[in-house]
């Protein structure tokens, strides 16, 4: 029996599910390397290899075989292939840029003297059939929204990426998947929105509230906001002065406000103070930048602070303890004695030991380090790559339990209409 690859769903899943992998018509106990491959949408590949022994039938399932010592990782991992993937150019991170098409996954059998015994491939997909992605040209604002299928409406979501600028859509697209209807929100770097982070102004962002707030599709009475990075802080600061916001996650954010000057009419916050003879540089260039930041407890940096305590959302914190950009931990918890000093409901915090700054959807490898926009060289992120794997499974339903308990539209829907 000439031996093949097979994976269960066959030929397509999404790129949040499991992923079930088989081998078969291997001999009996033969040893042999599994090699994952994809390129990004720059043609850019990664790839991962494990080490595996068949069983006595000459079977190999990744669910209830350990792989070897001597891979890229070991032990019993069943998608240990996927979140393993390193870039063959060093600092460079998994991105989907077209959620439109699937990722390719090759996968190869490799026998003694890697001669190639048999190879699958499978598509990761990003975009469940049915789920509407629609581009948004209305106002100021520059945005795609994705609609789930049905003539429902959905718990409304607005997502938030970080510093990079553009309009990433690939997490909004997938929690769309997941019956949410997501609005990836561009807010500088992208077609006539300002080209670099120096101001923003807060109106820009309340104009895409009140697009969501009015959208037919949307279940109400208020939406949800998700962020993770700078647009954790940004989130955080819609939070404490719009009307609307629900529920508020963010994903290894701030509470103070950075790396630009935030206005919104008469007020303005200025971005948090930093040292950079605070930079640790290794060996390789590499910087970590994890003690940069002022303290904004502290002296005039507490200018910076945002007015969380204002905020009538419920508030959910996703924090990495390894987290090398900021000091998420420290941020998350002192936003904790905040709002409860001021009356208001104490947050969930879930924190993640080994878990790095980039918490992705689930089964996005681990970047540790990459080009930092700001920075203008690669920094570290943090994490070590199993336990940073767990923790993006596990974020990623609390997230969706967060969104479902306070975006029905029925626990606060009779408090609002008094």
């Amino acid at each position: 029996m000439q031996a093949r690859v097979t994976f269960s769903p066959a030929a397509r899943s999404l790129f949040d599910e499991p992923l079930a992998i088989r081998v078969e018509g291997l001999q009996p106990q033969q040893e042999v390397t599994l090699r994952a491959s994809l390129r990004d949408d720059a043609g850019l590949l990664f790839e991962s290899r494990a080490l595996y022994q068949a069983d006595g039938d000459g079977q190999l399932d990744l669910a209830r075989s350990p792989a070897r010592d001597g891979g890229s990782f070991s032990g019993l991992e069943p998608l240990g292939l996927l979140w393993s993937m390193v870039p063959e150019k060093p600092h460079r991170r998994l991105v989907k840029r077209d959620v439109q098409s699937p990722f390719r996954l090759d996968l190869e059998v490799l026998g003694g003297q890697s001669n190639r015994l048999a190879q699958g491939t499978h598509e990761r997909a990003f975009l469940r059939d049915g789920v509407r992605r629609i581009p948004i040209r209305e106002g100021r604002i520059r945005a795609t929204l994705f609609l789930p299928p049905g003539d429902d409406t959905f718990p409304g979501i607005i997502d938030i990426s970080g510093a990079g600028g553009g309009l990433p859509e690939y997490r909004a697209c997938l929690m769309a998947n997941h019956g949410f209807a997501m609005l990836a929100l561009a807010y500088y770097g992208y077609e006539d929105l300002p080209k670099d982070m120096k101001e923003f102004h807060l109106e820009y962002f309340e104009e895409a509230v009140n697009y969501m707030l009015k959208h037919p599709k949307i279940k109400g009475p208020g939406i949800g906001l998700l962020g993770h990075s700078k647009g954790g802080d940004l989130c955080i600061s819609m939070a404490s002065f719009l009307k609307g916001i629900t529920a508020t996650a963010t994903i290894n954010g701030s509470i103070a406000n950075v790396g630009a000057k935030l206005c919104y009419k008469d007020i303005t916050i200025p971005p948090l103070g930093f040292d950079k003879n605070r930079v640790k540089i290794d060996q390789n260039g590499v910087a970590d930048i994890v003690d940069v930041l002022n303290n904004p407890l502290e002296g005039p940096d507490r200018q910076s602070l945002i007015p969380l305590e204002k905020a009538e959302s419920r508030f959910l914190f996703i924090v990495s303890r390894d987290d090398h950009n900021w000091k998420s931990e420290f941020f998350a918890t002192e936003a904790s004695k905040l709002l409860q000093a001021h009356g208001k409901e104490k947050p969930e915090i879930i924190c993640y030991s080994g878990a790095g700054h980039y918490i992705e959807p689930p089964y996005f490898p681990l970047c540790p380090s990459s080009m930092h926009l700001l920075v203008g060289f690669p920094v570290i992120w943090g994490g070590e790559p199993r336990a940073h794997a767990a923790a993006q499974v596990d974020a990623w339903q609390q997230i969706q339990t967060f969104y479902h308990k306070h975006l029905n539209g029925e626990q606060d829907g009779g408090q609002n209409k008094l």
